[in-house]
């Protein structure tokens, strides 16, 4: 399978790491809107061809897969673009800066039969299954309660504040806390309350959620784009917990069990080495690719719309408006 890469940026150079290091999956093309920095980034990575333009490398009959890598605001019209040009598609999350973008790429990518599936790495790693696998053992008993936060010292990168380019914390680090939520408890929600506190520029620098679930469940999070936290996420239930470090790239999966006044260490799991962690959502399109499907079962279209409608919902209590809707 022949990757082209659109856009050369940070996250750009991460796949291409990735790719490098599996077989049958080929660095294939860089586009940039530079074309010296696609040169410079093909030099770097091995690859075939270095494009100055996006549609350059969209109109290459060679690349099966395009790999969106461009900022939030420019997803849904890159992606319009590669599914129009014929190509199978893995869009960087969030997926889309709303709900109403997100409808009609994947209705497109219905439309023309071909992949399109969203690249939220943490749906597609093995460390999913082996958290399903202790809920559904009862090693917890019922869940109740999930709680998880994400923090970065982000706030200085261009993309994050700006708001043509749809920054802020809720598509870059809230969309992940929101999706270990719902791969826990699931998506029944009776409410959600959220706040934030903005930044000079106006997108959302810090963001709290709490979502009540129809079945009693809670779930409460905290994101931010000033402060490393130690991103953790529990998973609660009426005789244990599960302790998950870094929710982001889990490294460490630990279960709790009460012992009469305290809590004792019943299991720890460390998830398998990996190259990146992005290698999961590759292998899954090339084999939703070798099997006809136009979505992955880690993540499929109905899931993606689903985030995306909880994150309209919260972006409309926090009252922004990106300057492009």
């Amino acid at each position: 399978m022949k990757v082209g890469i659109l856009g050369a940026g940070g996250i750009a150079g991460v796949m291409a790491k990735t790719i490098q290091g599996l077989a049958d999956v080929e660095n294939y093309a860089i586009a940039s809107r530079d074309l010296s920095k696609a040169e410079a980034f093909a030099k770097e990575w091995g690859m075939q061809k270095a494009y100055g333009s996006y549609e350059e490398m969209l109109a290459d009959p060679q690349v099966d897969l395009v790999y969106i890598a461009v900022p939030h605001s420019h997803h849904h019209q890159w992606t319009i673009a590669a599914l129009n040009a014929g190509r199978n598609v893995l869009c960087e999350k969030a997926f889309a800066a709303n709900t109403k973008q997100a409808e009609e790429m994947i209705a497109l990518a219905e439309e023309k039969k071909l992949l399109l599936t969203e690249a939220i790495w943490t749906r597609y790693m093995p460390s999913r299954k082996i958290i399903d696998d202790i809920i559904a053992s009862g090693a917890i008993g019922k869940v109740t309660t999930v709680a998880s936060n994400l923090g970065y010292k982000i706030d200085m990168n261009e993309r994050m504040v700006k708001p043509e380019l749809a920054g802020g914390c809720l598509l870059d680090l809230t969309v992940y806390t929101l999706n270990f939520s719902s791969m826990v408890l699931g998506d029944s929600i009776k409410r959600i309350e959220a706040s934030m506190v903005p930044t000079q520029t106006g997108v959302d620098g810090q963001d709290t959620v709490m979502i009540e679930y129809e079945n009693g469940c809670m779930a409460s999070m905290f994101t931010t784009m000033y402060a490393l936290t130690d991103r953790r996420g529990l998973i609660c239930g009426e005789n244990g917990f599960i302790c998950v470090q870094n929710i982001n790239n889990p490294e460490k999966i630990t279960v709790y069990a009460p012992d009469r006044t305290q809590y004792a260490v019943k299991e720890e799991i460390i998830p398998p080495a990996q190259i990146t962690g992005y290698e999961y959502e590759v292998l899954a399109c090339k084999k939703a690719i070798e099997e006809g499907r136009i979505e992955c079962e880690e993540m499929p279209h109905a899931e993606t719309i689903e985030i995306m409608r909880q994150m309209d919902r919260i972006r409309e209590q926090f009252g922004i408006r990106y300057p492009f809707e």
